[in-house]
């Protein structure tokens, strides 16, 4: 956005006016003054000069005199200046703009440093006074009533109005200049926001990733270390399983991590881990000894991406908790799509404990963060007839069918 010249060069003085406030205000009650002993001496043409022309100089100096206490007095300085040419007038001296210069300054920093109600509680009385003072001026016999009434109330109405666009001005630019720090610190604050989250979430994979493939790893290779010497064939297959248990750990692990990436290298990354992949992790589980069953009620969806990752994990924690934390053998997962929503249940056939979240981890708290996060809601805790139970429901969002491509 350009700005004119003369914005320019207002602003410029303005910025030069608050830091030399009373250079300023000097300087222009000297010119005030010239112009008040100036309009002291003017008459209409073949009308006589007052005879008090010192005590009229006088008045309109002392009404000057007062300007210099505008900043803190705005009031005071008007009614002073108003009432020095009250009284200058029904002396005798011709009401003119350089006699109203004082008062019409008066008025213009009173619209100016003050609010609307005031501006008028002392305008219009000033106003008031000054056209009556004019009506029954002697220095002005020559002219008709209503010159003696316009001109005066036109002369005064002038700063008045210059004053409040001044003042509205002033509010404008504030009002701007507080929405922009405003702005400015609202963006630092969701700056910091989406940083915490995406830390929130890095942690959450993390997490994910590695309790359950090194709790699974540590199954398998406790329940091969039982079966060394009774069932060598069975350690060696779990034991290949431990391999593929790491190898799979490693992968999503540098996937994970392949977002902290800072530079531009196009590197091809792990896809997200869905519900597709829940026979790898039953198989998974089988190796480290818990028994996984998946039923499916209704027909099933597609999922988004975000609402498939999030269910992955959930199935992919709770299976994680049972093989850490209950003496089960066996585990049921059940996916019900109904309506607008995927639900999701994890048991166990283990003891009645506590909720695992109690044992100083993070795996029901991340699974129910998970949920809150795509606006589903979780709950997790033991069940009367014995075991834990891990229920929960997302959102389906629609997908958008792919269109096949041709070639």
């Amino acid at each position: 956005m350009t700005t004119s010249p003369e914005r320019r060069y207002a602003d410029r003085f303005e910025e030069f006016a608050v830091r030399h406030a009373f250079v300023v205000d000097l300087a222009l009650v000297l010119a005030l003054m010239g112009c008040a002993t100036l309009g002291a001496t003017l008459t209409l043409p073949g009308a006589a000069p007052p005879g008090q022309g010192e005590t009229g100089t006088a008045l309109m100096l002392l009404s000057c005199l007062f300007l210099l206490k505008h900043r803190t007095h705005p009031r005071i300085a008007v009614t002073v200046t108003a009432l020095c040419t009250v009284v200058a007038i029904s002396l005798g001296y011709l009401l003119t703009p350089l006699l109203l210069a004082p008062v019409m300054t008066a008025l213009y920093w009173l619209a100016t440093h003050t609010d609307r109600r005031t501006t008028r509680a002392y305008g219009v009385p000033v106003m008031a006074a000054l056209m009556i003072a004019a009506v029954f001026s002697d220095s002005m016999d020559h002219l008709s009533l209503l010159l003696r009434t316009i001109g005066p109330f036109f002369w005064l109405l002038l700063p008045l109005a210059a004053g409040n666009m001044t003042r509205m001005r002033r509010a404008y630019l504030k009002s701007v200049q507080a929405r922009a720090e405003h702005a400015e610190r609202t963006r630092e604050e969701e700056a910091r926001l989406r940083v915490t989250e995406e830390r929130m979430r890095i942690a959450r994979e993390l997490h994910d990733v590695v309790a359950h493939h090194l709790a699974l790893a540590n199954a398998q290779a406790g329940t091969a270390a039982h079966l060394a010497l009774d069932n060598p064939r069975q350690t060696k297959q779990i034991l290949t399983d431990l391999t593929g248990t790491t190898s799979s750990a490693l992968r999503e692990l540098k996937a994970t991590l392949g977002l902290l990436r800072q530079t531009d290298d196009p590197a091809t990354l792990e896809p997200a881990p869905g519900l597709s992949r829940l026979p790898e992790l039953v198989t998974a589980c089988a190796s480290a000894g818990l028994t996984v069953t998946v039923t499916t009620e209704g027909e099933p969806r597609p999922l988004s991406p975000g609402v498939d990752l999030t269910a992955f994990r959930i199935v992919q924690e709770a299976l994680t908790n049972v093989t850490k934390h209950a003496t089960a053998e066996s585990a049921n997962v059940r996916l019900a799509y109904a309506g607008s929503r995927l639900l999701i249940t994890v048991t166990d056939d283990g003891p009645a404990v506590g909720e695992p979240a109690q044992s100083g981890g993070f795996g029901v708290i991340g699974m129910r963060e998970r949920a809150r996060s795509i606006g589903g809601e979780l709950c997790a805790g033991p069940r009367p007839e014995g075991g834990f139970e891990v229920t929960t429901a997302l959102p389906l969002h629609p997908v958008a069918p792919q269109k096949e491509r041709t070639p």
